[in-house]
């Protein structure tokens, strides 16, 4: 039987900027999704990529010194790193500058000139570089004269460009729009859309001439593509158009393009008339979820609040972050991020709720039956209650992952949960291990725990992929490949299963007075800005303190500790510890080459913020100048921590 298919994107991430939460947010959304669908039966297609081309690259890539590939190869190396770390389970990943992308614009480009939707000119108007966006004299006026999108001033171009007749499409797209109200979602979205266009199209200048950082448009090689019009292929790129023909009809028309509020105007306008043009297929549906607030105000450089990722994953781990933006934030409205609230929800629903009930359970299947679930239905209200409640959970489930509520999903999930851990109270296990008469209502009562948690960790495997797996251990199953939600329902737990309790599933978090956070069960305390340095080690030895003499606070001060970023690693050839690491001090890059390659991962490296010596002498180890030295903790006894200093700007002093 053929599996139906379902094909979701993420918008391609512009390499400008730094990471943050956002891009955390929309694919960790995109992920659920995908996942859900796949545990639902459909063979999924999931995209996700970088958008490289444009004036902006180019003058980012000029002012540090670099071409705009190297530049861009730089930063996508940071978007890969942080969907390993999420556990991001995409199918593809395109870059907008890869050879397999260029081909398919310049097919699609060439095809609509053709039929002679293009035609030449020479342009003058305002247009946002940051942006990458066009703009009419009235919208600029509109928002009072700056970009309607990021407020920052526009430039005037001036240049002989190529245009694309979006205007010849205007009444076509409006009719479709109102004739397929699921096309754009949430309605506020279809309703700004529709006034959009309303208000009239003009036709858009596709091509830019003053610049050569885009792919060249094959019919006048003297322009470049202009972003817009390329990075949108991307969608046709992952699925093989124009050399897997049979691999992009079976995906296209795309089931959900999942983009940020800012740019569904290009989804929903530019894509669907570029599509029309070419006599293709438009997708079933464009959704704009909204922008994530941190603590009340939108992330910001100039504010200095935008959230590192990579530094919250490090703290709190992977299954914790996707949970608080899955749970917290409504798919569509602008959500609030912030750092108290994601402690407070690890503890209560993580720690509390979903933890303690895994450890309840195990802890009594193992006092009361040694580790062994036994296969056994009661009659007894209650547990005829609990056993119906895995196939009504999924209802309501399914419900609401399919429109896309995702957070409604984990509602009725941590709902089983709720009900789950309330039948341990009302059951009274402790109860029943005293009396003989009772043993098998305790059997089925141990059975019912083991089960819920098992159609639990199906049903969470969407949401929080490294945690399922980890509840199957220790309900002593075997993780399949593939969880499925067919395989949700009472009475799957298989007879004769021995558990394997293990550590609490998360453990509590406190924060101290100094705004550490601290694990609780082990008293391991994360985020913690050094008071004083860590002992410095150009490699991993053992370093004695003994005899070490007194210094004065004047010694000390000669010390310049700074917060770095690490931006590339790479090993050094023909030795077992030395890695060099490419770093940013502010604005400032330079090498630092240390021996830390037995103790960390490329991949565990790139985009951590670390303390550095920035004013040490610089030495040649291999050949290679090392400008500093980074802090780390070794214990003499093959374990060295690295000092971070997770949230905290490049370049900012350590006191």
């Amino acid at each position: 039987m053929t599996k139906p298919t379902f094909y979701i994107t993420t918008p391609i991430y512009y390499p400008s900027a730094q990471l943050h939460i956002g891009h955390a947010y929309c694919t960790t959304i995109a992920d659920t999704i995908a996942r859900y669908k796949r545990a639902n039966g459909f063979d999924v297609m999931f995209l996700t990529g970088s958008d490289e081309h444009g004036q902006k690259i180019q003058r980012k890539a000029e002012a540090e010194g670099l071409t705009p590939i190297q530049y861009t190869d730089k930063i996508v190396a940071t978007f890969k790193n942080l969907w390993k770390m999420l556990e991001i389970s995409n199918d593809d990943f395109v870059r907008t500058s890869e050879e397999r992308h260029q081909k398919v614009v310049q097919a699609v480009i060439q095809k609509v000139f053709e039929q002679g939707d293009i035609y030449k000119k020479n342009y003058e108007g305002k247009y946002c570089v940051q942006c990458e966006s066009f703009w009419t004299e009235h919208q600029l006026e509109e928002a009072g004269g700056v970009c309607p999108d990021c407020g920052r001033p526009v430039e005037t171009m001036k240049e002989e460009s190529y245009f694309f007749k979006l205007s010849k499409y205007e009444d076509r797209l409006l009719a479709y729009i109102e004739s397929h109200p699921d096309f754009i979602q949430p309605v506020s979205r279809r309703n700004e859309m529709i006034n959009f266009i309303k208000q009239g199209l003009e036709d858009l200048c596709i091509t830019r001439s003053t610049f050569d950082w885009g792919i060249k448009v094959p019919f006048d090689p003297k322009h470049v593509v202009y972003v817009w019009f390329d990075a949108l292929l991307n969608y046709f790129t992952g699925i093989g158009y124009g050399t897997d023909m049979e691999k992009f009809h079976k995906f296209w028309p795309c089931n959900l393009h999942l983009v940020g509020k800012e740019i569904v105007r290009f989804h929903t306008i530019i894509w669907p008339i570029m599509l029309m043009a070419i006599g293709e297929e438009l997708p079933q549906e464009v959704y704009g979820h909204g922008w994530l607030i941190v603590d009340g105000g939108k992330m910001s450089k100039s504010k200095g609040n935008v959230v590192d990722p990579v530094a919250l994953i490090n703290e709190f781990g992977a299954d914790a972050i996707r949970y608080f933006l899955l749970r917290e934030i409504n798919l569509g409205s602008d959500g609030n991020f912030s750092r108290d609230a994601l402690i407070n929800r690890i503890n209560s629903d993580l720690a509390n709720d979903l933890g303690n009930l895994l450890h309840r359970t195990t802890s009594m299947i193992e006092k009361y039956h040694g580790g062994i679930v036994h296969k056994v239905q009661s009659t007894d209200p209650l547990d005829v209650k609990m056993a119906g409640l895995a196939a009504e959970t999924l209802t309501k489930y399914r419900t609401a992952m399919d429109k896309l509520s995702l957070n409604e999903a984990i509602r009725e999930l941590w709902s089983y949960i709720g009900v789950a851990n309330k039948y341990i109270d009302e059951s009274a296990p402790w109860v029943l291990a005293k009396d003989p008469a009772k043993a098998e209502r305790l059997q089925a009562v141990m059975y019912n725990l083991a089960d819920s948690l098992r159609n639990i960790a199906i049903m969470l495997s969407p949401f929080m992929p490294g945690t399922s797996p980890r509840i199957f251990t220790q309900l002593g199953l075997t993780t399949p490949e593939q969880f499925s939600l067919e395989e949700v329902a009472w009475g799957n737990f298989p007879d004769g299963t021995k558990v394997a309790k293990g550590e609490p599933l998360y453990p509590r978090i406190e924060v101290n007075e100094k705004g550490e956070t601290v694990i609780a069960a082990s008293k391991k305390t994360q985020g913690a800005k050094p008071a004083a340095p860590a002992k410095a080690v150009p490699a991993p030895a053992p370093v004695a303190t003994e005899g070490k003499p007194e210094i004065t606070i004047d010694d000390f001060a000669k010390l310049d500790l700074r917060v770095a970023t690490i931006l590339s690693v790479e090993k050094v050839p023909k030795t077992d510890k030395l890695m060099k690491l490419q770093i940013k001090i502010g604005e400032e890059e330079r090498t630092i080459v240390s021996g830390i390659a037995q103790y960390y991962t490329e991949e565990q490296l790139v985009g951590r913020n670390i303390i550095v010596i920035a004013n040490l002498k610089p030495a040649k180890l291999r050949g290679i100048e090392s400008k500093g030295m980074l802090l780390a903790a070794s214990d003499g006894e093959g374990h060295l921590v690295l000092a971070d200093a997770p949230g905290m700007k490049s370049g900012s002093r350590v006191k």
